[in-house]
């Protein structure tokens, strides 16, 4: 299938560093900015490519009208207004296509939800839009990112395109759906060409006084798009019923944890007898930090959402990595949680483990991995959590059969609070389970 970048709602993407084999921007006279002129704010080809082609919306939002009134009169708009595709060249762009290449020659997982994350806050910069220089745009951020599955591998040689559009809107809340689309010749299905579908959720906020903001309407026109809208409606729903069912554990679950503690206290307290087919879940921790730079932060000052998801994604690899001895495919991440915003000059934490594992598919073992991001201020001596994600992944059959007598560990909790977030883990996965 070849893509149609001539759509005026189609944004291609070209490679944010020059070849140095390659002087036809020069002789062309190209009058494309380079990198070093740009906003100290977080960049990559895909934001770069946004930025350009809508650069008077994100002007005004960079240096908003002073003492601007709101947004007097709400604006009913269409999923078509606001939707937008982004082109990755990939066939014939080999610099960008470096850029993305991880070392089995897919995409880079983590860059694409970086991508994910700008596209869909430009949608909802879009939609929520009044085209009244005279009015003060509203400050949107992500609130929540719906379960992300991948359903086939993504090469980094083949042409590669994102689309998106508002599906849902609530009082203050957006929901975005993107879909990532690669198409091959034996394969024109377009259906069969998604790979990938992620449903973000931004709330908007008034720029000035940081209360909730009443957005623009939506007018779903095709059964397409009505039944998209149900669809998001059940899915908010869902998430209020799982904030329901955080209750505290009954007598029935009591024995849930003890069975859970058995094994880790055996670990414990005689560890010459543990199962040498488990592990601790301790013994599965990696962690890193950082302090975050200008250089990533978006175009409202916090840290860019994408470049969290990105860093966390890249922890829980090398961590189901380091577990499981050989090299990890990526399958999922569920519904995350933008609890607090991060912003420059904090000193982040990002902590993994492997929560647990799913091997009742000897063709496919599950691992689960947990990363929470902290937000650490040793000046004031607090520490909260910003966002915790959870990741599955599973090994590439390639990679296993290189391997004699594989096998995945099962990994078992040693103290209570461990048993009780692994429990709280597995009974929110089943109920997004029961609810598909």
């Amino acid at each position: 299938m070849e893509f149609n970048c001539s759509s005026p709602n189609t944004i291609p993407v070209v490679s944010t560093f020059a070849s140095p084999f390659d002087n036809s921007a020069a002789a062309n006279g190209s009058s494309r900015k380079p990198i070093s002129l740009w906003p100290g704010m977080y960049h990559s080809p895909v934001t770069n490519a946004l930025w350009e082609a809508k650069s008077q919306i994100f002007e005004r939002l960079l240096d908003p009208p002073k003492d601007a009134p709101p947004q007097s009169e709400l604006l009913t708009k269409t999923p078509s207004q606001s939707r937008t595709s982004i082109l990755y060249n990939f066939s014939s762009d080999y610099i960008l296509r470096e850029q993305y290449r991880d070392p089995w020659n897919e995409v880079r997982i983590g860059k694409l939800l970086e991508d994910l994350d700008a596209l869909a806050g430009t949608i909802s910069v879009k939609h929520c839009s009044d085209d009244d220089s005279t009015t003060r745009p509203l400050l949107l951020v992500t609130a929540s990112v719906d379960k992300i599955v991948l359903k086939k591998p993504i090469s980094v040689d083949i042409d590669l395109k994102i689309v998106g559009s508002v599906i849902w809107v609530g009082r203050s809340s957006i929901e975005i759906q993107l879909e990532v689309i690669q198409s091959t010749k034996e394969n024109l299905d377009v259906s069969d060409s998604v790979a990938l579908t992620a449903n973000f959720i931004f709330v908007a906020r008034d720029s000035k006084t940081g209360k909730a903001a009443p957005v623009n309407r939506l007018s779903p026109e095709t059964e397409h798009e009505k039944l998209l809208f149900d669809e998001a409606e059940r899915r908010g729903s869902l998430r209020k019923r799982k904030r329901v069912d955080r209750r505290e554990f009954e007598n029935g679950e009591i024995n849930r944890l003890e069975a859970l503690l058995a094994e880790g206290r055996i670990f414990c307290d005689m560890p010459a007898l543990a199962d040498r087919d488990s592990i601790l879940l301790r013994d599965t921790r990696l962690e890193n930090a950082l302090i975050c730079q200008p250089q990533q932060r978006n175009i409202h000052g916090r840290i860019f959402g994408g470049f969290l998801m990105h860093r966390a994604f890249e922890l829980a690899f090398s961590t189901a990595y380091a577990f499981a001895g050989l090299v990890p495919c990526f399958l999922e991440v569920d519904h995350v949680d933008f609890l607090r915003p991060v912003d420059v000059g904090d000193f982040l934490r990002l902590k993994s483990c492997v929560l647990y594992t799913e091997l009742e598919n000897p063709d496919q073992p599950l691992i689960n991995v947990e990363v929470v991001a902290h937000v650490t201020r040793p000046e004031l001596r607090t520490s909260e959590v910003s966002n915790t994600f959870y990741f599955t992944f599973t090994v590439r059959p390639e990679a296993k059969a290189t391997k004699d007598g594989f096998k995945i560990r099962n990994v078992v909790p040693a103290t209570e609070e461990e048993a009780r977030r692994i429990l709280e883990r597995m009974d929110a996965e089943m109920l997004t389970r029961g609810s598909q």
